[in-house]
């Protein structure tokens, strides 16, 4: 990726001048053309809130939940088909790919495919992981948390030398 442009921002002319990029460029969203949305969202990051009023984004985010209860992953993958997705988990992590060979869109032919990880907290037990995809294409990928046992009092014994064996010692 090219700096340049990021550089010489403030020196570009037209009708977009001085408007920051969307920021949704370079997360999940890959490989889609830009919405209204998109230059929505970026004309209220440049010029703040109550500017524009706009939805928030819908598509392209992962969401990470990490309480009490649970671990929680949600992963906007809806441009694989179910068979295209595997998870699996490896030491403590947790490993999503997704891949589809090139394909015909209405811009011409595509091709994607990425890999994630997450680390799993530790007190979560990596077989306890589970999946499921929803018809709107959010994966969600999550684990209960493990039972953490209460504190268990335990008497230490003192162990005592002889007072000959210190004798003998010396």
């Amino acid at each position: 990726m090219s700096l340049l442009p990021y550089v010489l921002r403030d020196f570009w002319e037209g009708p977009w001048s001085g408007v920051s990029r969307p920021s949704r460029l370079f997360d999940q969203g890959f490989g889609n053309v830009l919405t209204d949305e998109d230059l929505a969202l970026s004309m209220l990051n440049r010029f703040g809130p109550g500017i524009l009023k706009c939805p928030p984004q819908s598509s392209g985010m992962s969401e990470v939940v990490n309480n009490e209860n649970e671990f929680r992953i949600g992963l906007d993958v809806r441009h694989f088909k179910p068979e295209e997705l595997k998870v699996t988990t490896k030491d403590n992590r947790v490993i999503i790919n997704a891949k589809h060979e090139e394909r015909p869109d209405e811009h011409g032919y595509i091709k994607r495919e990425f890999t994630r990880q997450y680390v799993l907290p530790k007190d979560v037990d990596p077989s306890t992981v589970s999946s499921g995809l929803s018809s709107d294409g959010v994966l969600t990928i999550k684990a209960p948390k493990k039972a953490l046992e209460a504190p268990q009092e335990r008497s230490i014994p003192i162990t005592h030398e002889p007072a000959e064996q210190k004798a003998v010692q010396k």
